[in-house]
């Protein structure tokens, strides 16, 4: 049995102005460069990825054709030029392929590019066209993926991520084989797609707390029923487009099963709404909140609209102001992306003391002034040691730790956008995170997996970001229309 697999991944915040383009799809970040044949397979393997879990899945009949696989930062819209020339390396691959008998995607779900606001809708469109209506084609899905009705009738089969942080990502690359193969053997399955009808910030989404906890438990316990299967989307709410939000998939032998299963557990869906929680905090009260705590496990309190994991600038000073303000002490905060400074503290050397101008170069903010030495320099390569990227490298580009005198407050800065999930990225920098009062992440939720076990409390700070997580604040313009829900404003 020969598939055909390719990996082309981007969750698009349609709030940043700036665009996404081919090099950032071709350079390593996060994640690897953009990888092609072979390479897709012995670049990724062993990794908390998609397309490793699924070829790892697969049995010694199958014949892997791997085609390319590449992901960029979040950030704004896809460009054309990207867009087009990853698709068509992909299509016109699998015109030469010849005969395939199934083709596996490693998709987000929430890509927005320049003309197409289903952007996975209109790659499995071209890849459909490719390979004719009678090749089985599946995919998976970030779980915050925004579904589309276009997605639903191309696809055969989608299945998507069940925790936040991403710990199952290579898990559900490998539940998309499992039902390919058994699509192959049986046929295609019927299936089912419903919408809710509001929004769930993503800082209330994480699934070590209920309700998400106990939906993705329900979720889990159709897989082995007959056949069926069920998956859920919980939606990337900084895409303003038709289908943001949450949905409901569901699979099934028989249509009625399909949508038995769909129904019920929008039914739940609905019924949870009330019980996420949306709190968040002053910067201000976050960090006194804090220092009043008298544990002896560090307090984690995580910037979650500055998040460069949702397309955030990682760079807004909000809440180092507040951390300085409140001498708040033997801190940590991470990850600034300051390449100038980082670029300024690799030319002073270790130790060298200076004035610096840190972060805030975004609009409504200021960098902040402050005396620093440079406690170490690295030049960015940080292989992750977490539950998220363990196996991976984390490519910062020339970056530093900087001690602002007199504050016992280190900082971060790297050259390259990157998520503060994972202790690694402090303790490369000759940080010890487990002996700071407070840790500092640019994140909204992916630290949980790594920061969680160390810490004592984890509040969640509202301070200026590019990523929205107070949605009360935002007006959507291109989102079907909702119920008004507390935090969620109606939708056109």
């Amino acid at each position: 049995m020969r598939i055909a697999i390719a990996g082309f991944q981007h969750e698009t915040n349609t709030f940043v102005s700036g665009l996404t383009d081919l090099p950032d799809f071709e350079q390593a970040d996060s994640w690897p460069e953009l990888l092609a044949g072979d390479a897709v397979v012995t670049g990724t393997q062993g990794m908390n990825l998609p397309i490793a879990g699924f070829a790892q899945a697969c049995e010694e009949d199958v014949e892997l054709c791997p085609i390319l696989w590449c992901a960029a930062e979040p950030g704004g819209r896809v460009t054309d030029r990207a867009f087009d020339t990853i698709v068509s390396r992909i299509t016109d691959a699998l015109g030469q392929f010849g005969t395939v008998d199934a083709v596996y995607l490693d998709l987000h779900g929430a890509m927005v590019t320049q003309s197409h606001d289903d952007g996975e809708g209109e790659v499995l469109k071209r890849v459909r066209t490719a390979i004719g209506p009678d090749v089985p084609l599946v995919a998976s899905l970030d779980m915050h993926a925004n579904v589309s009705p276009t997605m639903v009738e191309i696809a055969d089969l989608l299945t998507v991520f069940r925790t936040y942080p991403h710990i199952d990502m290579a898990e559900t690359g490998a539940r998309a084989y499992r039902h390919l193969r058994n699509m192959i053997a049986h046929g295609r399955p019927a299936k089912a797609w419903r919408q809710a009808d509001f929004l769930i910030p993503l800082h209330a989404q994480h699934t070590g707390a209920d309700p998400a906890l106990s939906l993705y438990d329900q979720i889990a316990g159709f897989d082995h029923q007959n056949g069926q299967l069920a998956e859920l989307a919980l939606g990337f709410t900084a895409a303003d487009v038709l289908d943001v939000g949450p949905s409901i998939l569901a699979y099934a032998a028989a249509q009625s099963d399909a949508d038995r299963v769909a129904d019920e557990m929008l039914a739940r869906l609905i019924a949870a709404k009330p019980e996420f929680d949306v709190t968040l905090m002053s910067a201000d009260a976050a960090v006194s909140t804090a220092m009043a705590m008298d544990g002896d496990k560090p307090v984690v309190i995580a910037d979650v609209q500055d998040n460069p994991g949702a397309g955030a600038s990682s760079d807004t000073t909000g809440l180092l102001r507040a951390l300085i303000q409140h001498r708040a002490g033997n801190a940590i905060l991470g990850l600034i992306h300051d390449p100038e400074l980082a670029q300024r503290a690799h030319a002073l050397g270790r130790n060298a003391r200076f004035q610096a101008y840190i972060g805030g170069r975004g609009p409504n903010d200021a960098p902040v002034k402050a005396k620093v030495r440079v406690h170490y320099l690295s030049d960015g390569r940080c292989p992750y040691t977490g539950a998220m990227y363990g196996g991976g490298i984390a490519t910062l580009g020339p970056s530093a730790a900087l001690e602002i005198e007199g504050t016992g407050i280190h900082v971060v800065i790297t050259s390259v956008r990157n998520q503060c999930l994972d202790l690694a990225q402090f303790r490369h920098f000759n940080l010890h995170p487990e002996r700071a009062r407070i840790l500092c992440v640019k994140s909204t939720a992916h630290f949980r997996a790594d920061f969680a076990p160390i810490a004592q409390a984890i509040l969640l700070a509202e301070t200026p970001g590019q990523f929205p997580c107070a949605l009360e604040n935002v007006a959507y313009e291109n989102a079907r229309k909702m119920d008004t829900w507390p935090y969620q404003r109606s939708a056109k």
